[in-house]
């Protein structure tokens, strides 16, 4: 299989599932430590420790020495009212991580990554992009987070800040994960966040960018591992694959102001054990071009942690507003639409 051109069926996370092979039973002994590094291996939903171990295990290699590679390939769609989905361009990427392990069992989780967007036709990364809502041609601004940071640890998360935007954070509850036993010696995790919180952007200073006063933005994440990764004593890291979804308001550099409407994300994800060298090679010349870091995980612990959002506010600078310029309008409703009530 070409891991570049997964089919439908594949970048759903099915590949995995009908491999057919048997789970094994689960390891005796509780923890590991073959590797030097001390984790859970007997699998145990209700466990807020175990999922921390596993999820830590999924998301990085928590042998310290070692850095995790992750590639990401999919679609991003436009969605307004009265009118059908529209396709817009590819979404093409890959991140580093590294973990630190903290004194009370928790992962310090240390990540970089950077997404490109693509030629539907041709895959080439865009530098500028025909907008069809505003038939604008616009310059295109990639997804370049550096860093994204949190700890792992046997309680829920709290949620991203955003540099302290997002004041909306969880409450201190277990970690306790979606996880369910699916065919043929599989397991699937089910996760994301969904988020309403102020926006970097506001819409008195970023006129043509900003898509309004808050941004509301969920990520939605499946994984799809084998029961016998998981309870492996030898692997610091779950090879996986999987599918990322993402609802987010208008991309900025998209200069559609507060025309109504939506992004969604849609792409399938897996890790590269190679690193660079199993990467496709335009997305690391893209990346390194733009800076070397792009290609290593962070080797210490710094921030803010901040989304492409906070990062466009922090890096670019407003747009000029034309005189009379107004946000895309999106179609009418077609006549007698919605139908009406008897």
């Amino acid at each position: 299989m070409d891991k570049f051109n997964l089919s439908r069926r594949e970048s759903l996370g099915l590949a995995a599932l009908a491999t057919g092979l048997a789970a094994v039973p689960a390891v005796a002994g509780a923890h590991n430590k073959k590797s030097g590094v001390d984790f859970i291996t007997k699998i145990d939903f209700k466990d807020p420790k175990w999922n921390r171990d596993v999820y830590a295990r999924l998301d990085a290699d928590i042998d310290p020495t070692k850095e995790k590679c992750g590639w990401i390939k999919g679609k991003a769609m436009g969605v307004r009212p009265n009118e059908k989905v529209r396709t817009l361009f590819g979404v093409e990427g890959f991140s580093f991580v590294r973990v630190k392990k903290l004194e009370d069992g928790s992962y310090r989780r240390m990540l970089r990554e950077i997404v490109f967007y693509t030629d539907l036709e041709t895959g080439e990364i865009l530098t500028e992009w025909d907008n069809p809502y505003s038939n604008e041609t616009v310059k295109v601004v990639p997804i370049a987070n550096d860093p994204f940071n949190f700890t792992i640890s046997e309680f829920l998360p709290e949620g991203p800040s955003y540099g302290g935007l997002n004041k909306d954070l969880r409450e201190r509850k277990p970690f306790l994960q979606d996880w369910e036993y699916g065919p043929n010696g599989t397991m699937i995790l089910n996760t994301g966040i969904d988020l309403m919180y102020p926006n970097a952007l506001q819409p008195s200073k970023w006129v043509r960018e900003s898509a309004g006063v808050m941004n509301r933005v969920s990520e939605h994440f499946i994984y799809v591992v084998e029961q016998k990764d998981v309870e492996n004593p030898e692997l610091t890291h779950i090879p996986h694959i999987g599918s990322w979804s993402r609802v987010t308001p208008w991309l900025p550099w998209m200069l559609m102001g507060t025309a109504e409407g939506q992004i969604n994300y849609f792409t399938h994800f897996q890790t590269i054990p190679e690193g660079v060298a199993g990467l496709p090679a335009h997305l690391v010349k893209a990346a390194r071009a733009m800076d070397e870091k792009w290609l290593s995980a962070p080797t210490e612990d710094y921030g803010p942690s901040l989304s492409s959002l906070e990062h466009y506010a922090r890096e670019q600078t407003p747009a000029p507003v034309p005189a009379g310029w107004e946000p895309p309008k999106a179609p009418e409703a077609p006549a007698g639409f919605p139908p009406r009530k008897s």
